[in-house]
């Protein structure tokens, strides 16, 4: 009888031990991630596959997985405004890379900590510029931004109540609005507009306002709509998402795709 508990408390110490794959469902094993695809260096389009999604995030879901034993595809599944609605209903499992609101609190749940964090500014052109200290200076201005897009909580709401803000589908559709003098600023993340501008040969003819909007965290997030959203799954992707975060790693990939990017 002893030896046969013997037994039985080492089995469960070495199931313990084992990475989340050997006992989670198979088909749980294959996880789809997408986010936006206009956001380098963080996510973009592969030119050799456009189907599929690169990046500084995509690289920490590549590593984040293989360290749990999981194959976490990153997909391009349509403009930004689409891929929410798309991890939003479960028909993909998890966006890599949400600012934190209570409102997309309730389709999805948030992994903490946050991997990196992003700065949100004022672009507008150069020959157009305006003094700008707080959020209050944009009273009164004509400003772009995405569909569903977020800056932070605090700002989203300040800008629903005080601002005039008229949302797009794409980041390139707000950019040439404003080149084209339909809008006075757009807000928009610092590196990915930096990026957009190089792309658009505009990047002598904008300009980022200081200070910025905001400067949130980027997270990596589930859709309560997956069957995969679990405890154990949500409790194993924080840990070593922490462990992750504790390191040189999210710095050295954001550093590493602002050159491939380049």
């Amino acid at each position: 009888m002893i030896e046969r508990c013997f037994r039985h408390v080492l089995l469960l110490m070495c199931l313990s031990l084992l990475p989340l794959a050997a006992t989670a469902d198979d088909a749980c094993l294959r996880l789809t991630a997408t986010g936006n695809p206009e956001y380098p260096p963080y996510l973009w389009r592969d030119p050799l596959n456009p189907q599929r999604l690169i990046g500084a995030n995509a690289d920490l879901l590549k590593y984040l997985g293989k360290q749990l034993g999981l194959e976490i595809e990153v997909v391009y599944a349509g403009p930004w405004s689409r891929a929410q609605e798309e991890v939003r209903t479960g028909r993909i499992d998890l966006m890599a890379g949400y600012f934190l609101t209570e409102a997309r609190r309730q389709h999805v749940d948030f992994i903490a900590p946050p991997f990196l964090r992003t700065p949100s500014v004022i672009w507008v052109r150069q020959d157009n510029a305006f003094a700008y200290q707080q959020w209050a200076d944009l009273k009164g201005r004509k400003g772009g931004t995405l569909v569903n897009n977020s800056h932070g909580q605090q700002f989203d709401e300040y800008a629903q109540a005080s601002l005039t803000l008229e949302a797009v589908p794409t980041a390139r559709q707000a950019f040439e609005k404003l080149m084209h003098k339909r809008s006075d600023y757009v807000v928009y993340e610092q590196y990915p507009g930096m990026a957009l501008a190089r792309t658009l040969g505009i990047a002598a003819t904008v300009q980022v306002l200081q200070p910025p909007v905001s400067s949130e965290g980027l997270y990596l997030a589930i859709s309560h709509e997956s069957p995969c959203n679990r405890p154990l799954l949500r409790e194993a992707l924080a840990r070593e998402m922490a462990k992750i975060v504790g390191g040189a790693l999210p710095e050295q990939w954001l550093k590493q795709n602002l050159e491939r990017w380049q």
